[in-house]
C-alpha cells in the first residue's frame, strides 16, 4: 500500500517548495495539484475564455488533456502534449486557476488523474483540498499556513529577483482576496482536515519546516 502525505494551505504558504524538498528527502513522488489547475487555466486564457465564464470553461474541459511527466523526480506539466511548466507560474494564470478550480467539470477532470497517481506511488501531494477531498485516506495530513503579509513579501521578493516590477500592497490584497475565494467556494473549500497537523511557516526557514514535517512522517510511518 502506498504512503500518502497531503499538504494543504493557502496560496504562498510555501507548499510546493516544502513538498518538493521533502519528496527528495524521503524519495517520494511529488504531485503539484495546483499546477494541474493552473494548466487548465492556462488553456482557457490562451483560447480567449474568461475564467469567470463558467459555462464556457466547462464546455471545453473535454478538449484539455493535462498530463504529468517526471525528470529526476521533478514534475513537468503538459497541456495537450505541450510542456507549460514555466507559463503556468504567471500571476494571472494563478488567479484564473483559483476561479476555474471551483467548477465541478474541472475538478472531476483532474480527480481521476490525481488519485490514480497516489494509488501507484508513495506521494506527497499539495493543494487546497488534498486531505479533505482528494486523498482523505492520507496517512499524514499537513495544513501549512503563514500570515498574508509574510506570503505577500515572499512573492514580492521572488518577482524582484526575476527583475519584474511588483507592488507589495497589491500582492497582499490579491492574496487576501484569493484566500477568501478559496475558503468560501461552494465545492471543496480550503480548510484544514480534522486530522491535519497545522504548521505555521511565518517565522520558520524552509529547512525548519521540512524537518518538522519529516519528523511527523517518521512517527506515522
Amino acid at each position: 500500500m502506498s504512503f500518502k502525505i497531503a499538504i494543504d494551505g493557502p496560496a504562498g504558504a510555501g507548499k510546493s517548495t516544502i513538498a518538493k524538498a521533502l519528496a527528495q528527502k524521503i524519495s517520494f513522488l511529488y504531485v503539484d495539484t495546483g499546477a494541474m489547475y493552473r494548466a487548465m487555466a492556462y488553456y482557457i486564457l490562451t483560447h480567449g475564455i474568461r475564467a469567470e465564464d463558467g459555462a464556457a470553461v466547462q464546455s471545453v474541459c473535454g478538449k484539455i488533456d493535462v498530463s504529468l511527466g517526471y525528470d529526476n523526480g521533478l514534475q513537468n506539466v503538459y497541456v495537450n502534449g505541450e510542456n507549460v511548466s514555466g507559463e503556468i507560474r504567471r500571476e494571472e494564470v494563478g488567479n484564473a486557476a483559483s476561479v476555474v478550480s471551483t467548477y465541478p467539470a474541472v475538478r472531476e477532470a483532474l480527480l481521476t488523474l490525481q488519485r490514480g497517481i497516489a494509488a501507484k506511488h508513495d506521494v506527497i501531494m499539495d493543494g487546497r483540498d488534498i486531505g479533505t477531498c482528494i486523498l482523505p485516506d492520507a496517512q499524514l495530513k499537513i495544513y501549512l499556513t503563514a500570515s498574508a503579509h509574510t506570503r505577500a513579501l515572499r512573492r514580492y521578493k521572488e518577482l524582484e529577483e526575476k527583475g519584474e516590477e511588483a507592488d507589495l500592497d497589491q500582492i497582499e490584497r490579491d492574496i487576501e482576496e484569493r484566500d477568501d475565494r478559496d475558503m468560501h467556494r461552494a465545492i471543496a473549500p480550503l480548510r484544514a482536515a480534522e486530522d491535519a497537523v497545522t504548521v505555521d511557516s511565518s517565522d520558520m526557514t524552509i529547512e525548519e519546516v521540512v524537518n518538522a514535517i519529516y519528523h511527523l512522517y517518521e512517527n506515522r510511518r
